[in-house]
């Protein structure tokens, strides 16, 4: 989405990068959902939420009929279907997703768009970092991966997030559970631990797809990837959040270099 003439355009590049340190704040969702009339908290970011069509239609389509399916995002799909949802999303067409389309084939879509993007999620030159924080524990390892995630480009942490969140509810119906009249229903049995093995090789990758030795990974890594996701899957909520201490420290910064800011975000207000 495109800002105003008026709000971010107007602001030096050092600025604009102070800014940019706040996008990870996200209130408006991460937080309950809220009442009809009552005023959401300002977020801090700037910047539109910026997340791909087609990761969000994919997601949404799964999160509305795919979470009672077994197996989902292990289970084949139809080549030819999913080529041409790819294509047409690839032409900018409006692309709506409904009941009748397969959920595996658009599980397969949302695996194929993270795979073959062109830097994944988690930028190359940040891979060996993020794999580091795997021999860590507790406290230390969340803190290194939140600093890590501050480094990503907003439209990589956007969209890190949105897929966190859906694979994070994926997760929760794993486990099978029953209704009010006593009727099972039906697990996905994708438990964090499988996303996190079926994903994490799509959004960590060490080389380029199809360049000499991608996709052969020693079996140390492959477990680090995998632990990694698991972590950001599990505690994305606090893991995208900015404390409100250092929402203060950069607020203080701008307020004696850059007041044009703090006057932009007051007229956001």
């Amino acid at each position: 989405g495109a800002m105003s003439v008026d709000s971010i355009t107007d602001l030096s590049d050092n600025a604009s990068e102070l800014l940019e340190a706040l996008q990870l704040s996200h209130p408006h969702e991460l937080g309950p959902r809220r009442s009809r009339g009552k005023k959401k908290p300002l977020s801090l970011n700037p910047i539109s939420w910026q997340v791909p069509r087609i990761v969000d239609r994919c997601c949404s389509h799964l999160e509305a009929h795919g979470l009672q399916t077994v197996g989902i995002f292990r289970v084949g799909s139809s080549k030819k279907r999913v080529q041409q949802l790819r294509e047409e999303f690839d032409r900018g067409l409006d692309v709506f997703l409904d009941e009748h389309q397969s959920v595996h084939d658009v599980a397969a879509l949302l695996k194929e768009f993270l795979r073959d993007m062109p830097d994944p999620l988690i930028p190359r030159e940040l891979y060996g970092a993020f794999l580091s924080t795997a021999t860590m524990e507790g406290p230390a390892q969340l803190d290194t991966l939140q600093l890590l995630l501050f480094l990503l480009p907003p439209c990589h942490s956007d969209t890190l997030l949105r897929l966190l969140r859906f694979l994070s509810e994926v997760a929760r119906h794993a486990e099978s559970s029953w209704d009010p009249e006593g009727h099972e229903i039906p697990g996905n049995k994708m438990t964090v631990s499988n996303l996190a093995t079926v994903f994490g090789p799509n959004i960590l990758q060490k080389e380029k797809p199809g360049e000499k030795d991608a996709g052969a990974l020693n079996f140390e890594d492959s477990a680090a990837i995998i632990l990694v996701l698991q972590r950001l899957i599990e505690h994305h909520h606090s893991l995208f959040m900015v404390s409100p201490e250092m929402q203060c420290d950069i607020l203080r910064r701008l307020f004696q270099t850059d007041p044009d800011v703090i006057e932009y975000l007051l007229r956001r207000k």
